[in-house]
């Protein structure tokens, strides 16, 4: 009867185990008083009841090395602007995500000629980057165009270029020529990541400015919470002799990416106001502020110079600088993408020119390039999932 007591003890204190076993602090049974107990019966009993208590350690300890489901194997929807990050590729750790990328590794014999048109925002990095691939292939030829994201999707549909890089997603409407003439989408690829920053004159001493007074100051529909107008530095509280100080506004012309970019994010889709004087690019923008005491502009993150200071913007929630870190945990208000389109036929290789460039813009040197430009690297896992979209 006693060594039943036991045995019952031990399946007792086993469905206890299974029960607590689910809680994330387990408590484990006192295995040494049973043992203890033990001492007291036969031979025999002893040998059963060893049985019952070997199934209970068993039990316990498949309880506690139970595979829990992850929620890192849940598919994850990557949004345009907004992005979860894992630890390993926050920028605050001593590696960037260039570091963690794959070196470009140069083939053989490659040669040919290959054309760009689209962003401005681009130019420059379009630029190091081909002087960089030419180191590797002295006889590939490359020509960058850079009038404005709007200019890729019509030469992309036309067949006049081999690559369309963009500050800002294609439109619906821009895809349908393209789409006509080849009976497929062209292919989307993230490529390096930006911040748009508002800028003002070094000397000016504002420091900062909430999305609904950005709106006051841009907009003419005052969609974004902007409750009336805003014209003199004096209603942004500067005082002195910038209170009654106009305030002379700067921005992109219409067929920038920028220009919509901005437009939809800052000004809700609303309209400029019919004072800003736009500029044909985004150096420009930054050297007209840098040489108008007035002046504010917003330009790409890696157009900064001595001449101007960047703003931060009061989001409600935080203060934020057009930081690489903020862009990347997506906090900073005007963190995007940047893209280069392709033409590249479902099931089909892109051609070998196209595949390597790629190949190249997408590894630890091309996205060391994108840094250096001020830019702001892919992390790893999107880098991949882009080569991967390239490749297939």
């Amino acid at each position: 009867m006693q060594l039943i007591a036991q045995y019952r003890m031990a399946q007792e204190l086993h469905v206890e185990a299974q029960l607590v076993g689910s809680s994330s602090h387990r408590q484990q049974p006192d295995h040494k008083n049973i043992f203890n107990n033990i001492s007291d019966l036969g031979l025999h009993c002893y040998k059963i009841y060893y049985v019952a208590a070997l199934c209970l350690l068993v039990g316990c300890a498949g309880e506690e090395e139970a595979p829990s489901p992850s929620t890192s194997q849940q598919p994850v929807a990557l949004e345009p602007i907004r992005i979860v990050v894992p630890e390993s590729t926050q920028r605050d750790s001593q590696q960037g995500p260039a570091d963690s990328l794959t070196d470009y590794v140069p083939i053989t014999d490659l040669s040919g000629n290959m054309s760009s048109s689209g962003s401005d925002t681009f130019a420059n990095l379009m630029t190091l980057w081909t002087e960089a691939f030419k180191r590797y292939y002295p006889s590939v030829n490359i020509q960058v165009q850079a009038a404005g994201s709007s200019t890729a999707p019509p030469a992309l549909a036309e067949g006049t270029v081999n690559l369309g890089p963009m500050s800002r997603p294609m439109r619906a409407k821009e895809t349908e020529p393209f789409e006509r003439n080849f009976g497929y989408r062209p292919t989307a690829l993230r490529v390096a990541m930006d911040a748009l920053a508002i800028y003002v004159h070094k000397d000016n001493p504002l420091e900062q400015l909430t999305l609904q007074e950005l709106d006051a100051l841009y907009s003419s529909t005052l969609r974004c919470g902007g409750r009336q107008p805003i014209d003199f530095w004096g209603e942004l509280a500067l005082e002195g002799s910038w209170q009654e100080r106009p305030i002379q506004l700067f921005g992109r012309n219409s067929v920038s990416g920028t220009y919509g970019y901005f437009k939809q994010s800052a000004l809700c889709s609303g309209d400029f106001k019919n004072d800003v004087n736009e500029q044909p690019g985004s150096a420009s923008v930054v050297q007209a502020v840098a040489s108008t005491l007035n002046g504010i502009g917003y330009s790409g993150l890696g157009y900064k110079t001595s001449g101007v200071k960047t703003l931060r913007l009061n989001t409600g929630k935080a203060v934020l600088l057009p930081t690489a870190q903020n862009a990347i945990s997506g906090e900073y208000p005007f963190s995007r993408y940047m893209y280069l389109y392709i033409n590249k036929k479902p099931g089909q290789s892109l051609p070998p020119l196209e595949r390597e460039f790629i190949k190249f813009i997408l590894s630890k040197e091309g996205q060391a390039i994108v840094e250096k430009d001020g830019y702001v690297p892919l992390q790893p896992d999107i880098a991949n999932v882009e080569l991967r979209k390239a490749l297939i």
